[in-house]
C-alpha cells in the first residue's frame, strides 16, 4: 500500500485519497488482526482491496472485501483493538467506557494467557487508529459508538451464570455479576431488564403460541458467546462498508484497477477444529486458482496458440476442494462412488439442519460413511484405515496439498450453527444506540420471519466464492513467501522446512514452466500500440495488419529471432530480459519524442514572445511620439494643447500602469531572494516600496504562518506532549509568577529519580494502579506542626499524588487526583506550593499539604493536567499574596511579603519570604508558648531552604508587646 502511494501520481488533489487508502489499513488491522504463534500481526480475516487509478496513474478510490474467520488458540492474543483500547485510551475515555487498564481482568483476553506482544506498542497504535478514524470521515459519535460496542464485548465476556433448578425439574440460571449487565446496558443505552431476560431466557414463537423457557447455565454461556461474536462480526462488517463508502471512487470514465489479497495462511496446530478446516479450505481454493492460472491455463494457451509444447505434469488439488465443499447437486454422480456424494461442509450443514437430536459423534459417523472411499480422507471407520495411534477417536484427517491435518469434531455442530436467538437481536434493536439498530435489523419487531439463518459454513462458502470470482476476473500475480524457520528469528535456515514448502507450493513445477515456457505474452494490437515508436515503419501509425506491424517492428529492433515466437493471436517473449530491453528502447524513444515536442513548444513560445515584444515596441514608439508632441504643444501654444490633451493623458496612464507592474515584479523577485530566517522567533522582514505596503503586510503574515506550520511538522508525539505542558505552564503562570520566566528554557524531565525503573516501585504501582509516573523527585515537605523541612519522595501518577518515604518507598499519603481541588502559590520568587485536598480519612487530621521544591512550576503544571484528565475540568490555581489553607482542625491565612529583590542577582542569596499566620497558635517542635493569647497573636516563621528550624537555625516569634530572639533548641519562651 505504501509503495503504491509513493510511486503513483503526485497530483495535489490525490494526496487525500492516498492518505485515506493508507489509513484504512490501520483500522482493518486493529479490528481484524491478532498475534498468533507464527505471526505477531496475523490476519484473522481475508482482505481483498481494490485500488482504482485514472489514466495518469493517480489513485481515485478503492474498495475492501472481507472473508472473516474468528479463532484464538492458547498462547495467542485476541484482536489488537482490545489491547489498544485498554493501553492507549486516556483516563476519561476509559471511565466513559467502563473499562480498566488491566487486560487481565477480562475473560476474553485472560484465557489465552498472552497479554503482550513483542515489537507491538498498543498505546501508539491506538493513537494511529484514532487518527485513521478521523481521516476516513468517521464522526466523533460514530467513533465513540464503535468503542462502546467493542468495550461491551469485553464486559459481556465477564458475565457468569449460576446453575439453578426450577420447581418443575427444569434447569435455569441466574447472573453472578449483575453489575456487568448494568454497565453493558449503560454503554449500549438499553434497559437492564431486557438484556438480562434475553441472556437467561428464550422465547419460542410458533404460528399460534409464544413459549418462554429458561436457559441452563451452559445454554446461557452459549447465548452470551453468540451475542459477542455477532456484535464484533457485524461491527467489523459495518466498518468495512463505512470505509468503502469513503474510499470508493466517485469519478466516472476510463480507469484501471489493482487488487491486493492478504489472507491467512495454512494452519496446522496441535488442536485443529472447525476454524482451521475453513481456513485450510480457503488456502486449498487459492492453490486451485494458482494451479489453474499458472500451470493448467498457461499450457492450454500454448496449445491453443499453436506453440510447440511438451506437457508438464502437476498435482491438481481439485479433488481435495471437492472433498471439502461439494454438495450433491454440484457433483457428477456418474463419476463418483455411490457413497461419496457429499463434501465435509455439505454433510455438516445437512446434519445441523436435520430435525431431532444431533451431535458431533453422529456427524463423524455420517462423514465416515460418505467419505470412506476417498483416498484423501481418513478416520477410524474407513476401509483403508491402518491402525494409527496418532488419530484420536473423535477426529478425522484430511490430506491437504500442504500435508495431512487431523481435525477434532468436538464443537463442529455448535460452531457451524452459531445461531443468535431472536430475543438477543430484539434486545440489541431496542437500545437507543443508533449503531445497533443498523447492526441488528432482524431485531425489528415489525419484521416477522421464522426462517432459519444460514450456517457459518454456508456463509463462508458464499463469501469465498465471491472472492474467487473476483480474483479469476483479474490478471493475477503471486508473491510466494518462504519461511526459513518456525522461531521467527533471523539467520536460521531449516532445510527440511524450506524443502517442504517448496514441494507443497508447487514451486518445482512453476520453475520448469518458467524455464521451458514464455515469460510474457501480449496480443498483436496492444504490443504494436505500445512499441510502435521503435521502428520508423510503424511510427506514428500502421495501416496494415497488426501481426505484420509487429513483424516489421521486431526486425528493426535488436531482438534475436530465438527470443520470441508468433502465436495465432499473440506474440510470446521467451525471457523477461527481452521485455526489459524493449522497455529500455521505448524509454529512449520517448525521450527523443519529448525533446522534439519541447523544441516545437519552445519555438511557439518564442514566436509569441517576439510578436508581443513587437507590439510593445510599437506602443512605446507611439507613446514617445505622443510625449514629444506634448512638449512641442507646451512650447507652441494653447492651440496645439487643445487638440492633443486627451491623447497625452492616456499615454500618461499607460506608462504609469506599466511602471507599477514592473515595480511589483521587481519587488517580488527581490523578496524571493531575501526572505528572512525560517525560525518562528525571527521578527525581521525586508522593507517594501510605499505603494506595496499592504501587499508586504499580507505576505509577511502568510510567510509567518508557513514557517510556523513547517516548524510544527518536525514535532513527534513526545515533543507535542512537552509543548503541551509548556503551553499549559504559560497559561497558568505567565505574568503571574515571578519565577516562571526562568523555567521556560528548562525542559520538564518528570522523573528526576528514575523511579520508573525501580523494581520495588513497579510492585507498588501494580497494587495501587499507578502505572505511569508523571513526576518524581525528592522535595521538602513543610511540617505543619513544627515548620520543619522534611525531605520526602513526591510522586505524581496519572491518577493520584503520592507522598512516600525516600528510602523504603513506603506510601505515607496517597491522594487521588479527583480529591485535589485547588493549588495555591505566591506571585514571588519562592518555591512554595499548597495543595488543597478534600477531607477524607487520610487527610482529615492533617489538612492541606505545603511543599517546597525547585521544580514548583513543573509540579503544578503536570498536576494540573493530571487533575484535568481525571475530572474532566481544570483545577483552580490561586496565585495571590494571601490565601487560606486548612492545617488539620483549623483554617489559617497564609500571607506572603517580599523582603528583598523579586529576582536573585548573581552572587546573592534568595530573599526571605515570611509567612504570617493569623488568629491561631502555631506550635514549633521544641518550643512551648506560654502567656500568649490566640486572639491577637501574630507569629512569623522565616523559611528558607537549608536554614531555619530544620538545621537548628534561629526562629523569630513576634507578639504585640514581645520581641524575643532564641534558638530552636531552647525549652520555652515567655
Amino acid at each position: 500500500m505504501q509503495y503504491l502511494a509513493m510511486v503513483s501520481g503526485f497530483a495535489s488533489d490525490m494526496d487525500c485519497i492516498k492518505e485515506q487508502l493508507l489509513q484504512s489499513n490501520f483500522i482493518l488491522e486493529a479490528f481484524g488482526n491478532a498475534k498468533t504463534h507464527r505471526n505477531d500481526n496475523s490476519s484473522r480475516f481475508g482482505k481483498y482491496m481494490e485500488i482504482e487509478f485514472d489514466f495518469k496513474g493517480c489513485p481515485i478510490g478503492g474498495s475492501v472485501t472481507n472473508c472473516k474467520v474468528v479463532v484464538q488458540a492458547q498462547g495467542e492474543r485476541n484482536f489488537h483493538i482490545f489491547y489498544q483500547l485498554l493501553s492507549g485510551a486516556d483516563v476519561h475515555l476509559l471511565k466513559s467506557l467502563k473499562l480498566q487498564r488491566n487486560a487481565d481482568k477480562y475473560q476474553f483476553l485472560h484465557e489465552s494467557r498472552c497479554l503482550h506482544a513483542n515489537n507491538v506498542d498498543d498505546k501508539s497504535s491506538f493513537i494511529t487508529t484514532r487518527r485513521a478514524f478521523d481521516m476516513l470521515g468517521f464522526s466523533p459519535e460514530e467513533t465513540l459508538a464503535t468503542f462502546q460496542v467493542t468495550s461491551s464485548v469485553l464486559k459481556l465476556g465477564n458475565i457468569q451464570f449460576l446453575p439453578r433448578a426450577n420447581m418443575d425439574g427444569t434447569e435455569s440460571c441466574s447472573l453472578v455479576n449483575e453489575y456487568e449487565v448494568y454497565e453493558v446496558s449503560e454503554l449500549l443505552q438499553g434497559e437492564v431488564s431486557v438484556l438480562q431476560a434475553a441472556l437467561t431466557q428464550r422465547t419460542v414463537e410458533t404460528r399460534h403460541d409464544v413459549i418462554v423457557t429458561d436457559l441452563s447455565a451452559t445454554e446461557a454461556n452459549y447465548a452470551r458467546n453468540a451475542l459477542c461474536k455477532a456484535l464484533y462480526s457485524r461491527l467489523f462488517t459495518w466498518l468495512v462498508n463505512k470505509i468503502n463508502d469513503t474510499i470508493r471512487a466517485k469519478r466516472i470514465g476510463k480507469r484501471k484497477c489493482i487488487g491486493m489479497l492478504d489472507i491467512y495462511g495454512f494452519e496446522v496446530l496441535e488442536f485443529n477444529s472447525f476454524e482451521q478446516l475453513i481456513i485450510n479450505y480457503c488456502n486449498e481454493k487459492l492453490q486451485q486458482i494458482l494451479i489453474e492460472l499458472t500451470l493448467k491455463a498457461e499450457q492450454e494457451e500454448y496449445i491453443r496458440e499453436g506453440i510447440q509444447w511438451e506437457h508438464i505434469d502437476y498435482f491438481n488439488n481439485a479433488v481435495i476442494c471437492d472433498l471439502i465443499e461439494k454438495s450433491k447437486s454440484d457433483l457428477d454422480l456418474s463419476s463418483l462412488p455411490a457413497q461419496n456424494h457429499h463434501g465435509i461442509l455439505a454433510l455438516l450443514d445437512e446434519e445441523c439442519l436435520r430435525p431431532g437430536p444431533v451431535s458431533d459423534e453422529t456427524f463423524l459417523y455420517k462423514l465416515t460413511q460418505a467419505c470412506k472411499d476417498n483416498p484423501y480422507f481418513e478416520s477410524r471407520g474407513c476401509r483403508n484405515f491402518i491402525a494409527d495411534s496418532t488419530l484420536p477417536h473423535h477426529s478425522f484427517r484430511v490430506r491437504h496439498y500442504a500435508g495431512a491435518v487431523t481435525y477434532s469434531v468436538t464443537g463442529f455442530i455448535d460452531k457451524n450453527n452459531d445461531i443468535l436467538h431472536r430475543d438477543l437481536s430484539q434486545a440489541m434493536y431496542r437500545t437507543d444506540q443508533p449503531l445497533l439498530k443498523t447492526l441488528f435489523p432482524e431485531g425489528n419487531p415489525k419484521r416477522t420471519t421464522l426462517k432459519r439463518p444460514t450456517t457459518t459454513a454456508t456463509q463462508f462458502r458464499i463469501s469465498l466464492g465471491a472472492l474467487m470470482k473476483s480474483i479469476q476476473g483479474r490478471n493475477a500475480l503471486y508473491v510466494r513467501c518462504i519461511k526459513p524457520n518456525e522461531l521467527k528469528q533471523p539467520m536460521i535456515f531449516e532445510m527440511d522446512l524450506v524443502q517442504h514448502q517448496v514441494r507443497y507450493l508447487g514451486l518445482m513445477e512453476n520453475t520448469r514452466m518458467r524455464k521451458h515456457g514464455y515469460a510474457h505474452r501480449q496480443d498483436y494490437e496492444s504490443f504494436l500500440q505500445r512499441y510502435k515508436m521503435l521502428s520508423p515503419h510503424t511510427w506514428p501509425t500502421w495501416s496494415g495488419l497488426p501481426v505484420e506491424g509487429v513483424t516489421n517492428l521486431l526486425r528493426f529492433s535488436p531482438v534475436h529471432n530465438s527470443d520470441y515466437c508468433f502465436g495465432r493471436t499473440k506474440i510470446f517473449l521467451k525471457h523477461s530480459k527481452t521485455l526489459y530491453e524493449l522497455e529500455k528502447y521505448r524509454q529512449e524513444s520517448l525521450h527523443d519524442l519529448a525533446t522534439l515536442i519541447q523544441k516545437l513548444f519552445r519555438g511557439w513560445v518564442y514566436r509569441r514572445l517576439f510578436q508581443q515584444m513587437r507590439r510593445s515596441q510599437i506602443m512605446l514608439a507611439t507613446n514617445y511620439q505622443a510625449w514629444k508632441f506634448s512638449v512641442e504643444v507646451e512650447e507652441g501654444g494653447s492651440s496645439c494643447l487643445s487638440r492633443s490633451g486627451p491623447t497625452t493623458l492616456w499615454a500618461f496612464y499607460v506608462i504609469w500602469a506599466a511602471y507599477l507592474g514592473w515595480k511589483r515584479r521587481r519587488y517580488l523577485l527581490w523578496l524571493s531572494r531575501h526572505l528572512p530566517s525560517e525560525s518562528p522567533l525571527c521578527r525581521e522582514w525586508p522593507s517594501s516600496p510605499r505603494c506595496l505596503q499592504e501587499t508586504s503586510y499580507y505576505l509577511r503574515k502568510l510567510y509567518h504562518k508557513w514557517r510556523c506550520h513547517k516548524y510544527r511538522l518536525r514535532f513527534d508525539q513526545t515533543a507535542r506532549n512537552r509543548m503541551r505542558e509548556k503551553v499549559t505552564a504559560s497559561m497558568i503562570f505567565k505574568d503571574r509568577k515571578s519565577s516562571y520566566p526562568k523555567s521556560v528554557s528548562h525542559p520538564f524531565r518528570g522523573d528526576y529519580v528514575r523511579l520508573r525503573h525501580n523494581v520495588k516501585w513497579k510492585k507498588i504501582a501494580a497494587e495501587t494502579g499507578d502505572q505511569y509516573v508523571v513526576f518524581a523527585d525528592i522535595i521538602n515537605k513543610i511540617a505543619r506542626a513544627s515548620g520543619k523541612c522534611l525531605q520526602t519522595l513526591f510522586v505524581v501518577s496519572t491518577s493520584a499524588m503520592l507522598v512516600m518515604d525516600q528510602r523504603t518507598l513506603q506510601i505515607k499519603y496517597r491522594i487521588p487526583a479527583t480529591d485535589i481541588f485547588r493549588i495555591s502559590l505566591s506571585p514571588f520568587m519562592d518555591d512554595l506550593a499548597v495543595f488543597h485536598v478534600r477531607s477524607s480519612e487520610a487527610t482529615r487530621k492533617k489538612g492541606d499539604f505545603l511543599f517546597e521544591t525547585g521544580h514548583v512550576i513543573e509540579i503544578v503544571t503536570k498536576l494540573f493536567l493530571v487533575i484535568q484528565n481525571a475530572t474532566g475540568k481544570p483545577p483552580e490555581v490561586n496565585i495571590a499574596t494571601e490565601f487560606e489553607a486548612n492545617f488539620g482542625k483549623e483554617n489559617v491565612i497564609l500571607a506572603f511579603k517580599c523582603a528583598g529583590l523579586t529576582e536573585v542577582q548573581p552572587g546573592q542569596k534568595r530573599s526571605h519570604f515570611p509567612i504570617y499566620i493569623r488568629n491561631t497558635l502555631f506550635s514549633l517542635k521544641g518550643v512551648r508558648k506560654t502567656g500568649a493569647t490566640s486572639d491577637r497573636l501574630l507569629c512569623a516563621l522565616v523559611l528558607e531552604k537549608g536554614l531555619g528550624a530544620q538545621q537548628g537555625g534561629p526562629v523569630v516569634l513576634l507578639n504585640q508587646n514581645v520581641h524575643c530572639r532564641m534558638s530552636a533548641g531552647e525549652d520555652e519562651m515567655n
